[in-house]
């Protein structure tokens, strides 16, 4: 047997290195006149760089790192011992039994999770920064045999013996013999909210880690297909908690056919992992339908120094004031934002100049770089097409202005790259009564669309009694129309939230503009999560 203690109950360093050192160095000693190789091995040990180095080793074994003899953790005091049995034959097998003392407060969980696999208890997963991680003495792979002499059978007893111990517990555990490796840590924007204490497939809802669409996660460990090991950044010294895995959510809400599953194996939570996925390619023409069969749960990001963005995507329901605030912020500062202008296949009228209200070109032409994809997007509109190219929002980025665009929100998976680096932001509809008290005011201050321009110089052409007729019809018209838009900006905030980087609610236009010149002035003072791709290229 040999016995290994890394601290005592008055927190000093058992020495054990430096004890069996000179134990050595006397045995030598004492044969150093009889024997030439002892006397060079007591003169080797007799060097002072020895004597430290053992003296470092009893220091890292029982973690007194500060030379005062207490641990890191100081509500932390444990111990460690191995046992070594033989058989005798003509084959010796060998056993390692390790004896591990934790005592810690009750208050904090000891940060490790088990699972029973051939009939015994093995260490499923270790916390990152929990007690057990800091100990170090514990690893993923270890069995456990008994928990204060008594010997475990079952997670639930493990659970139920740990829940008895007060101030302390000693486990007797098979050490594995596998190598763990270093996870590699990463940083992921959540798209989702996510609740542990409503997960029913979570091993353990006390371990679990609770995030709103949006929070930067530190993923720490991936290891477990199922169950990766996360804390929030804004937190980033307390210990790991458990989220779900991409693919355990994917999962859960997207129903697979058992044709397309190639699952071979279940995991300790019932949930199956697969080793291959069905692959198509991205087609933009069913952008919809691609849409509809994606399931965005976690972006990855890495953390930037502040740097202006290349374009600025405006996105809204129409008649909530995303134009207006586009040639707002362009009319603030015309030497740094632009917009492009649009091509046509509409005969140039009289007045107008080819580059200054359109790009005119013709039908034929427009369509075959239509259908090379050269365009952000495009509609027709009596007979005659238009459409934003994408090679001029390529030579605004190059002139060094950044790119303001107002564009339907189905165009932004193409936009979301990092030729563009965009910077999106959703114009959201305000309450019913607000939005029409802003078009009555915008209406007043000329600041409303070209069918109120048109309505009031029709207003004065009739009496007085047929205006009022008009003005109620109008008044009716005017509130489905804004009713439509409250309803379609809920709509667009639901289905593409997982794009946008901020959120404004439209109710004051002065307050809205301050919010989004704001926030685009910030880019370029403080620091930036992005996405991974934006920064690192595959090639």
């Amino acid at each position: 047997m040999k016995g290994r203690k890394q601290s005592g109950s008055d927190g000093q360093s058992g020495g054990e290195t430096s004890s069996l050192l000179q134990d050595v160095k006397q045995m030598c000693s004492k044969l150093s006149l009889k024997n030439r190789n002892a006397a060079e091995l007591n003169l080797l040990l007799s060097n002072p760089h020895v004597a430290g180095l053992a003296e470092a080793h009893d220091n890292c074994l029982t973690k007194d790192y500060d030379g005062r003899g207490d641990t890191p953790d100081g509500n932390i005091q444990s111990y460690e011992m191995d046992v070594f049995g033989s058989e005798s034959g003509d084959e010796a097998i060998t056993q390692a039994i390790r004896m591990v003392g934790i005592r810690k407060s009750d208050n904090e969980p000891l940060g490790m999770t088990v699972a029973l696999e051939d009939g015994l208890i093995v260490i499923a997963r270790i916390l990152a920064g929990s007690v057990i991680d800091r100990q170090g003495l514990l690893h993923v792979g270890d069995v456990i045999l008994e928990a204060n002499g008594i010997e475990i059978t079952s997670p639930e007893q493990l659970q139920e013996e740990l829940r008895k111990c007060k101030g302390g517990v000693t486990l007797k555990v098979s050490p594995s013999s596998k190598d763990v490796p270093q996870p590699s840590i990463c940083y992921m924007r959540a798209l989702y909210n996510y609740d542990p204490t409503e997960d029913s497939l979570l091993p353990c809802r006390e371990v679990g880690l609770a995030f709103k669409q949006g929070d930067i996660l530190e993923i720490v460990n991936t290891e477990d297909p199922n169950w990766w090991q996360a804390r929030s950044v804004e937190a980033p010294h307390t210990h790991a908690g458990l989220i779900p895995s991409q693919e355990l959510e994917e999962r859960r809400r997207a129903f697979v056919r058992p044709e397309f599953d190639y699952a071979t194996r279940t995991s300790i939570c019932g949930t199956k992992i697969t080793k291959k996925k069905k692959k198509e390619m991205y087609q933009l023409q069913a952008n919809a339908d691609f849409d509809k069969a994606e399931l965005l749960l976690y972006e990855e990001v890495c953390r930037t120094p502040p740097f202006e963005r290349k374009t600025l995507i405006l996105v809204g329901a129409q008649g909530v004031g995303r134009r207006t605030l586009k040639s707002r912020i362009i009319a603030y500062d015309t030497d740094r934002f632009a917009t492009p202008l649009p091509h046509t296949s509409r005969p140039i009228r009289d007045g107008e100049q080819d580059g200054k209200q359109y790009h005119f070109v013709r039908r034929d032409i427009m369509e075959g770089e239509i259908a090379d994809n050269k365009y952000l997007e495009f509609g027709e509109f009596q007979d005659h097409l238009y459409g934003t190219r994408l090679d001029s929002i390529r030579a605004i980025i190059r002139s060094g202005r950044m790119c303001v665009i107002d564009c339907n929100p189905q165009s932004l998976k193409m936009l979301k790259t990092a030729e563009f680096m965009p910077y999106i932001v959703f114009v959201a509809a305000p309450p019913l009564d607000q939005l029409r008290y802003m078009h009555e005011y915008g209406r007043h201050q000329g600041l409303g669309g070209s069918r109120y321009q048109t309505f009031d110089r029709a207003l004065g052409r009739h009496s007085s009694r047929r205006v009022r007729t008009l003005q109620s019809l109008a008044s009716f018209y005017e509130d489905e129309d804004l009713q439509v838009t409250v309803e379609e900006s809920a709509r667009l905030q639901r289905a593409y939230d997982k794009f946008f980087d901020l959120v404004i609610v439209n109710n004051n236009f002065e307050k809205t503009f301050e919010q989004l010149r704001d926030a685009v002035d910030a880019l370029t003072i403080e620091h930036q999560w992005v996405p991974i791709d934006w920064v690192y290229s595959d090639d």
